[in-house]
């Protein structure tokens, strides 16, 4: 049975491709909160489900937006298991571990912090795309279904669980010293537990959860945002450092040198030992990964698969064709090889110090032997929402015209005898993202050229560094 009450409508921003994001008090609110807790009641109803787990990252607006959505999932008959303050993995192995028909964690990610959203899944699979605009559409037309009474509340702690559970597949032979920075995002408390658990001797940095992130912004992608833990590395003599994001799903790697080490290298790592104990193994990263990681999975017997950028994509992907490993160059893992094919950054790094622990050699002479290309960084670079996704289409019009070798998995990826670039536009932002990889310098000089090129040839003025 459903009710019709008056429709809310979001602010249009907030419905992304992968979630629901805002800034609090500008474009997101407490109402929206509530109506999101409602619209999503319905589809788990209509999916003959009644109970679904909740949890929350560490940041100021946080608590007041669970109480809003809780609000509205109960408000409409649902039952809401309420996990309460952790990484958004802890919520996703909630999800796979309780007795619930999906689940939503309220956090902003990497965001800055007056920023806040939802991570959703219904069932045990992300939901995202048209599922998150026909939220939207729900709550525009307020109909929402009417339980017999109000949905139960229960406080249920898993913190201890799923640590225990991240510690089960630890495998290290030697004890390793490693620094941590949780950046004062949602991963703090579960770090100071999960150390416990690990031998060795762990130095942890901004390990207090604080949704104002006063040590630096919660990005491991972002270079400057490394800088605290690379220090910390080199002076104490690290084997190895390990940064997370605000909400624990995105992992950065610094090897005992101080050098950065991004997705698509300790990705090669990682694939190794999967491929090792699983002859053949389908391994997925997204479009921007180098090359280098594609053409290293298959010399190791592994079958390397590309796939769209987008975590919510690469986990549907995985599922649907069984592959027990996949990353992205944003440092999302997603691990089905003993675990449950989720993004965990945790998880990964207790991979990660199980390989070193393994191992003769250091995770420093580990990423010496990886072949050797060289590279720009992912660049983003404005373009408005009407334009973004005409522009890469153009350009794929005119390659393909030309006869060029392009894949269209998710925007245009380009391959010659220089190396490859890549164009595509953000699901998340107003934005283009290019990246080029080069045998040599002079290749890498002569791909960004082509790139600009194609770039001005659509009325578009290319990236810094990229011009001819």
């Amino acid at each position: 049975m459903s009710v019709t009450d008056a429709g809310h409508s979001f602010d249009p921003t907030i419905l992304r491709e992968y979630d629901i994001r805002g800034v609090v008090g500008e474009t997101l609110h407490e109402a929206d909160a509530r109506a999101i807790g409602r619209s999503f009641a319905a589809v788990v109803a209509e999916a003959g489900g009644k109970r679904v787990a909740i949890g929350r990252d560490g940041r100021l607006s946080s608590p007041k937006l669970e109480a809003a959505l809780v609000e509205g999932l109960t408000g409409t008959g649902i039952d809401v298991i309420r996990i309460g303050l952790g990484p958004t993995p802890m919520l996703y192995f909630a999800v796979n571990t309780l007795p619930v028909d999906g689940g939503i964690m309220v956090t902003g990610s990497h965001n800055p912090a007056n920023h806040n959203g939802f991570k959703i899944m219904l069932g045990k699979k992300s939901f995202f795309g048209a599922d998150i605009q026909r939220l939207g559409k729900l709550a525009a037309a307020g109909q929402f279904p009417q339980g017999k009474g109000k949905g139960k509340v229960e406080d249920r702690a898993v913190l201890d669980s799923y640590v225990a559970r991240l510690a089960q597949d630890y495998r290290g032979k030697k004890p390793l010293l490693v620094a941590w920075d949780a950046g004062n995002g949602a991963t703090g408390e579960a770090l100071q537990v999960l150390v416990k658990k690990l031998p060795g001797r762990h130095l942890l940095l901004n390990e207090k959860i604080d949704g104002t992130f006063p040590a630096h912004h919660p990005d491991p992608t972002e270079p400057e945002n490394l800088e605290q833990l690379q220090e910390l590395v080199l002076t104490q003599r690290c084997d190895l450092g390990i940064a997370f994001d605000g909400d624990g799903d995105r992992i950065g790697v610094i090897d005992g040198k101080g050098r950065i080490l991004w997705g698509d290298q300790f990705m090669i790592i990682m694939a190794r030992e999967v491929i090792e104990a699983r002859p053949g193994a389908t391994i997925i990263a997204d479009v921007k990964a180098s090359q280098t990681l594609f053409d290293e999975i298959a010399r190791m017997g592994g079958n390397p698969v590309m796939w769209k950028t987008g975590h919510s994509l690469i986990k549907a992907k995985m599922a649907e064709i069984g592959a027990p490993l996949a990353g992205e160059m944003s440092g999302h893992i997603f691990y089905a090889d003993r675990y449950y094919g989720y993004d965990d950054a945790l998880y990964a790094a207790v991979r990660l110090l199980s390989i070193v622990a393994s191992g003769g050699d250091s995770l420093a002479a580990l990423r010496d032997r990886m072949p050797q290309v060289v590279n720009t960084p992912e660049l983003r670079f404005p373009c408005s929402e009407t334009r973004k996704f005409k522009t890469v289409e153009e350009v794929r019009a005119r390659l393909k015209a030309a006869g060029a070798a392009v894949s269209d998995i998710d925007g245009v990826r380009v391959k010659n005898a220089d190396g490859w670039w890549l164009l595509r536009a953000s699901n998340t932002q107003d934005v283009l993202v290019a990246r080029a990889e080069g045998r040599d310098a002079a290749a890498l000089a002569r791909l960004k050229r082509v790139l600009a090129e194609q770039l001005r040839q659509s009325g578009i003025t290319p990236p810094p560094g990229f011009s001819a």
